[in-house]
């Protein structure tokens, strides 16, 4: 059975997790605080990760952090404020989805099965390299380079770049590209799109790519194109 690890310092919030994801076919272990969660983590390897942002001793952040050192573990951060400076934290750190307190828990295991079946999509895929000019993306080891230089990026910053320069030229709306990513039963909205594109360029920018881009395809959404690809 798969493994959840379920950080909240709230004995509630953690209860009612562990009975759902139960429910769902895991086996939940639960922590009340950061430092217990880092410690958990290091024990079991779970597979997914529900973690709250506002803990005792160390923060989910901090926690994230550490965990992104060492391990693409898919992470769904859990915050009681809805402040996009928050969400866009937790993303940039290596989170793979947020989830806004108070929620139903359905929804919370709604985004735990999406992020699941991400997990089972990858691992039926071999050999995971793409190469376009002076871009690699090895999508198995999550790494990508450019001019042979590693770039450092979020897991969903890679599968973003993955899904669209495997689609050279293909424009992707952004729904389209919240189903691909994040599940047909994700509740989050476009801009969730747009702030993993804008960060994704930022880093990109650092290097040299003077023969593609990600263009923003006014109205529509995004594509990335390959400047001297002739097909």
């Amino acid at each position: 059975m798969p493994t959840i690890l379920i950080a909240d310092d709230n004995k509630q919030i953690t209860s009612i997790l562990e009975e759902y994801s139960k429910k769902e076919g895991f086996t939940p272990t639960t922590a009340l605080d950061g430092q217990e969660a880092l410690n958990l983590f290091k024990k079991i390897s779970p597979d997914i990760i529900l973690l709250d942002v506002i803990m005792p001793q160390i923060d989910g952040f901090e926690v994230c952090r550490e965990i992104r050192k060492t391990s693409n573990v898919p992470i769904i951060m859990i915050t009681a404020r809805g402040e996009d400076f928050e969400k866009i934290m937790g993303l940039d750190i290596g989170a793979d989805d947020y989830i806004v307190k108070p929620f139903s828990p359905g929804e919370v295991m709604a985004r735990v099965r999406a992020a699941m079946r991400r997990i089972s999509y990858s691992n039926g895929q071999k050999h995971q390299l793409y190469v376009f000019d002076n871009l690699k993306i090895d999508l198995d080891d999550y790494i990508v380079t450019i001019n042979d230089t590693e770039v450092s990026l979020t897991k969903k910053e890679i599968e973003l770049l993955w899904t669209l320069s495997t689609n050279k030229n293909k424009v992707f709306s952004r729904d389209n590209l919240l189903s691909s990513l994040w599940g047909y039963d994700y509740y989050g909205d476009s801009r969730t799109v747009d702030s993993h594109i804008k960060r994704l360029r930022a880093k990109l920018d650092e290097f040299s790519h003077a023969n593609w881009e990600i263009r923003t395809i006014w109205g529509v959404g995004y594509k990335f194109e390959g400047k001297t690809d002739e097909k």
